[in-house]
């Protein structure tokens, strides 16, 4: 297990600590793992006291949910575990006034006998007290009633509506209805794509094959409902989407806020990507998205995976989800615009003379190096991944799409087909290699110009694309870049004997000796250089990329 934690034991308390520390909003008891707001008025007051909390392992829930217009407290158990009946009461304690309390408790049996008898002790003591169980796992639906089903991320959203009807003034019993409506108005469900490691178990929870998913889990690390082959995207939330919008009975017109919650371990990317598909889902539903957000909101520690929530809204509803709030970790807004697209200006196409049986060579050049750069991506990326990033073999397989959508006019001429082609890179690659294929071309395409395409004109025009990539980059030979394989080729084709085709098989042998020295070269230049002695061992991909094109070329040339 490789966790940033010092003692299991201690984690959810350091946790704590390190969150108040942070945000000067939030107060700890000293003798429980409680958070309170720092700036609760006096007792008399006090409005309704909006508590909740659970077992960590959910961050930011539900600490970060701390602050105006939201909770008053939240109390934290063990990772995945409930926290004790006297941890609530004494959050209880200090929190509320002669108004009382409401607990917001996730459906788990923990949680409701723990927050249950907190709550009645409280109300014994004077202090009213009540409770709402959120159970919005809709995953859940075939399997137990209603009433059984586990609370999940839509929880946050009850925290909302809740905290806002209390900050309203309302009194606990109205605070209590408009939560328990809340929570019933609420739908969600989860995937995961790998499991979690509780610090305390120290290893995962279960074991997921590569091209498997589980549908429908809950936030404990437990397995789902089912296990699935995974699928694109917006296949996964397809299928959540159906599960929700039957299970909620929603109907084209209505209005939802939507929730795509991380739990842990996915990328913001991976979010956006699931909302996106999301917001697209529910519209070609008839439903109106008033309200959308997308983050970690209530996780399950490092999992890969995410959960989508739906509430059903009406104007009050949606009043309470824009009601002012500041807690650490509740985003705002959610309010969604129409998606604007601009047109990117694009310059007006060259115009090129009819093509000719020179064309046709040049068009079946391109397509064999478009196919070859497509057929080595993997491999491409792998190396990449070695001592880069490992996007390299992405790029260049977008570039060969690009290749293959330009006009057989611009392969009219020599200096007409490279400068098309720059243009294509330029624009399909955004990394390093699309500036560097780019003015390699251009540099061959200036020399060419005009001019008959012999054996002396290519070989200049590759001793000038050579030249355009080391100014461009800084670059050598010997700094373990696609230099060291294009340089020597440069160099071996203008000095070969022979025919072009015997020429060009001097160069790709040429390139395939300076891409196979890199290997042993130390990194002086790119990301590679980062890595030192540790880049040693494999060839450098770029170098290895010039190959894939060269040998292409030799290919066509027959």
């Amino acid at each position: 297990m490789k966790k940033l934690v010092n003692d299991p034991r201690r984690v959810v308390r350091e946790m704590l600590e390190g969150l108040a520390d942070l945000n000067p909003g939030l107060a700890l008891l000293e003798a429980e793992d409680v958070v309170l707001r720092a700036d609760l008025p006096v007792p008399a007051q006090r409005p309704v006291a909006v508590l909740s909390g659970g077992g960590a392992g959910h961050e930011p829930a539900h600490a970060g949910y701390v602050g105006p217009g939201m909770l008053a407290g939240a109390i934290a158990g063990d990772v995945f575990t409930s926290p004790s009946t006297d941890a609530v009461l004494a959050a209880i304690r200090a929190a509320a006034g002669p108004r009382g309390a409401l607990l917001v408790v996730k459906n788990y049996t923990g949680d409701r006998l723990n927050f249950g008898l907190a709550a009645a002790l409280a109300t014994a003591e004077g202090i009213p007290t009540r409770v709402v169980v959120v159970a919005d796992d809709a995953a859940l639906h075939a399997t137990v009633d209603r009433a059984q089903r586990r609370g999940i991320a839509g929880t946050v959203l009850v925290h909302k509506v809740a905290g806002a009807a209390a900050a309203a003034g309302l009194d606990l019993d109205a605070v209590l209805a408009e939560a328990e409506a809340a929570a019933a108005a609420v739908v969600s469900m989860g995937v995961a794509l790998g499991a979690c490691t509780v610090p305390a178990a120290g290893r995962p929870g279960f074991e997921l094959g590569a091209e498997e998913m589980e549908l429908g889990l809950g936030i404990h690390g437990e397995q789902g409902i089912r296990r699935a082959p995974m699928a694109p995207a917006d296949a996964i939330v397809a299928t959540i989407l159906d599960t929700l919008v039957t299970d909620a009975g929603l109907a084209a017109g209505e209005e939802v806020a939507l929730l795509v919650n991380g739990l842990g371990g996915t990328p913001p990317m991976e979010l956006a990507v699931v909302a996106r598909a999301a917001l697209a889902g529910l519209r070609d539903r008839g439903l109106v998205v008033a309200r959308g957000w997308a983050g970690n909101f209530m996780t399950a520690l490092e999992m890969p995976g995410c959960s989508i929530s739906l509430m059903r809204l009406d104007a009050a509803r949606l009043a309470r989800l824009d009601a002012p709030a500041c807690a650490p970790a509740w985003p705002g807004g959610g309010v969604l615009a129409a998606r604007a697209l601009l047109a990117t200006p694009v310059s007006a196409p060259a115009a090129h003379p009819a093509p000719g049986p020179l064309a046709e060579t040049l068009h079946r050049v391109a397509m064999e190096v478009a196919a070859a750069l497509e057929a080595e991506e993997a491999a491409l990326t792998a190396l990449d991944s070695h001592a880069g990033d490992g996007d390299l073999g992405l790029s260049l397989a977008r570039g060969a799409a690009a290749i293959r959508a330009l006009p057989r006019s611009a392969f009219a001429t020599p200096a007409s087909a490279l400068e098309a082609m720059a243009g294509a890179l330029r624009r399909a690659i955004a990394g390093s290699s699309g500036p560097f294929y780019a003015t390699a071309l251009l540099g061959a395409a200036q020399v060419l110009g005009g001019r008959a395409p012999d054996r002396a004109g290519w070989a200049e025009a590759f001793r000038a694309a050579v030249e355009a990539i080391c100014e461009l980059g800084g670059a050598r030979p010997g700094d373990r870049t696609m230099l060291d394989a294009l340089h020597p080729a440069a160099e071996a084709f203008a000095t070969a004997e022979g025919t072009g085709a015997a020429a060009w098989q001097a160069a790709v042998a040429a390139a395939e000796r300076g891409a196979a020295a890199t290997a042993s070269m130390p990194p002086r230049l790119g990301r590679a250089a980062y890595l030192g002695e540790r880049a040693l061992g494999q060839p450098d991909a770029g170098a290895s990329a010039v190959l894939v094109w060269m040998r292409a070329i030799r290919q066509a040339l027959g």
